[in-house]
């Protein structure tokens, strides 16, 4: 995304209608900015907390849940995925906010035979509703090394990216009347879990529990994004600190470089997106769709 101007830092900022100090930009350790949440020892801070492994096995998979909630802002991490016969298996990497009307914004990645692609499979809900499903294969092995997945959120356009490749721009269209994820904090989370109903050829596939445990390896979990605390941002339009940083998350648009990975993405790599499922929508399609950026 390009570079822009402190004036358009300061009316999105203004937007935002928060007030506080200064934006936040963290790398600490994962002692630092994560919580184990379930799992027991299936989940794992290692060398020093800077590597975290989620577990699963026949009894019980692992989760962890960030010690921050935020609103707004870029949040990413380094996975390597359970590799090997992972069918069955689902890893979750997700920010959520709380409650029957949350928000959230989805990257899970479905397991699959050796050999077979994973699926990632993307979602967005906004105040409680979802059914924005879009899938993509990888244009690489996700089990053979670590891949940065990210998430920017600003209050124009949410961006899912896979090692700096744009692969979805969720934009908002609250002026057509959809609703967008504005107001709810969310943190993030991420889970190890059974899902072989459905995860592998729509439950086809089981998991091969011969194969357990199955392991996913986290690192690098970065974030440059507002922190919400005690019902503030620690963002400012009056932050000097904040004008001087790293501010492309905040971007309204993807610029011409961006748009062009996005396409080669989506006309190589998609495999379903639901604007275009005609069967789930005989009454016709959701209004975001009939805009060609979300369609």
């Amino acid at each position: 995304m390009a570079s822009f101007s402190s004036t358009t830092v300061l009316l999105l900022l203004l937007s935002l209608n928060v007030s506080a100090f200064f934006i936040a930009v963290s790398a600490g350790t994962f002692y630092e900015d994560i919580d184990i949440k379930w799992g027991d020892d299936r989940a794992k801070i290692l060398e020093n907390g800077q590597l975290l492994t989620l577990s699963l096995d026949r009894a019980c998979g692992a989760g962890f849940q960030s010690k921050n909630e935020f609103l707004f802002g870029r949040i990413e991490m380094q996975l390597k995925l359970v590799p090997g016969n992972s069918a069955g298996t689902v890893t979750a990497f997700y920010l959520s906010s709380q409650g029957p009307t949350h928000d959230e914004i989805d990257f899970e990645f479905l397991g699959n035979l050796s050999g077979d692609p994973y699926t990632v499979h993307t979602n967005i809900y906004t105040q409680g509703k979802g059914e924005r499903e879009q899938q993509f294969h990888l244009w690489f092995d996700p089990t053979a090394d670590f891949h940065t997945y990210s998430f920017t959120w600003n209050p124009k356009h949410i961006i899912f990216s896979v090692d700096d490749t744009p692969i979805r721009e969720f934009k908002n269209l609250e002026s057509i009347g959809v609703p967008y994820p504005k107001n709810q904090a969310m943190s993030l989370y991420s889970s190890l879990w059974d899902a072989e109903d459905w995860a592998t050829r729509g439950g086809l596939i089981k998991t091969d529990w011969s194969q357990a445990p199955f392991t996913a390896s986290y690192r690098n979990f970065n974030t440059n994004a507002c922190i919400w605390s005690a019902g503030k941002s620690s963002c400012s339009s009056a932050s000097s600190a904040f004008i001087g940083a790293d501010n492309s998350w905040l971007a309204p648009e993807l610029d011409p470089r961006g748009v062009e990975k996005l396409m080669w993405v989506r006309r190589n790599y998609m495999i379903y997106n639901y604007c275009t499922d005609s069967s789930r929508f005989p009454g016709g399609f959701p209004a975001e769709c009939q805009a060609a950026s979300n369609s």
